[in-house]
């Protein structure tokens, strides 16, 4: 079921379209990517959905409902630039950020103590924003953003200035927060951690949506017919052999193993392959290489990109 759908979007500033017919499904309970280069549009599109921007034509639907006034509250957003006031003091301010979202002081204050216990930060409650770093103002915000328990959750960048062991903190938290039912939207540059925790995916580019889909299909779509092969055995006799069916891409010779990454040409397949490399020597591994998340990033975006140039 998609729990967050917007439908042809257009947004322009002036004589710029920032956004282009742009139309995403973000099913529920799972983490989307949203994906693409800078000035791609994907802040504007964030924007309209908190309603901080409107859009020119289109539709937004939030869990079946055109959205509207009533959804903010429902929405918890955690943007790239943080907004914290540096001269409130840290408890002070999370108090009110959270009944600015419609919690009650007494549920804002037991939630808060929870949250600022679990990670370890009590000490902060009195102190000023201006006096952490950035990293610690960064947590602080990811817990106002999440404190109201809301259906949604836009996460733009989120592990921007935290160090591992921070960064694996948060993605521990954001993957617990889905398994509580929480459906979470997530922009990123890293793809690493797209791999990690998103379970579908949009790009866009130059305003446009450009692909999406779930992980594993799309990058099972963009497999390139490469496969890395381990062997003991002759690599001469298995080059003086070499067929217009194979094309070897990489050798790599160490401790009397071969390693081999090969790309399968025309119309053959892995037992074509197989078949060519059993008479060489004894296979001791033999496994695909699909293409990663940034792979496919790469691809789409040069591909689009050379289509619209």
């Amino acid at each position: 079921m998609d729990f967050f759908v917007t439908q042809h979007i257009e947004k322009s500033y002036q004589d710029f379209l920032a956004l282009d017919d742009v139309s995403i499904s973000v099913p529920e309970k799972k983490i989307f990517g949203l994906l693409g280069p800078n000035g791609a549009g994907k802040t504007t599109l964030i924007r309209i959905i908190n309603q901080i921007t409107a859009h020119d034509s289109g539709e937004v639907f939030f869990d079946g409902e055109r959205l509207s006034a009533k959804h903010v509250s429902q929405i918890g957003y955690l943007p790239e630039e943080r907004g914290l006031y540096k001269k409130m003091k840290v408890g002070e301010q999370s108090l009110y950020l959270a009944q600015l979202k419609g919690m009650s002081k007494n549920d804002a204050m037991q939630k808060l103590k929870y949250w600022f216990q679990k990670f370890e930060i009590e000490s902060w409650w009195d102190k000023k924003v201006e006096e952490l770093s950035k990293g610690m103002a960064q947590k602080v915000q990811f817990l106002i953003t999440i404190l109201h328990e809301p259906r949604l959750l836009i996460f733009d960048e989120p592990f921007s200035g935290f160090d591992p062991i921070n960064a694996n903190l948060l993605k521990k938290e954001i993957l617990e927060l889905k398994d509580k039912g929480a459906t979470i939207i997530f922009s990123t540059h890293n793809m690493a951690s797209v791999e990690e925790l998103c379970d579908n995916i949009a790009l866009i580019n130059k305003s446009k949506k450009i692909l999406e889909g779930n992980i594993v299909d799309i990058k099972n779509q963009y497999r390139t017919n490469i496969y890395e092969v381990q062997f003991a055995g002759s690599f001469n006799r298995m080059a003086a052999t070499l067929t217009a069916d194979f094309e070897i891409l990489k050798i790599e010779d160490k401790d009397k193993k071969i390693t081999l990454t090969i790309k399968i040409l025309k119309d053959k397949t892995t037992n074509h392959l197989l078949e060519f490399l059993l008479p060489t020597g004894q296979i001791t591994s033999f496994k695909e290489i699909i293409p990663s998340m940034n792979d496919v990033f790469i691809s789409v975006v040069g591909t689009s990109n050379s289509v619209t140039e």
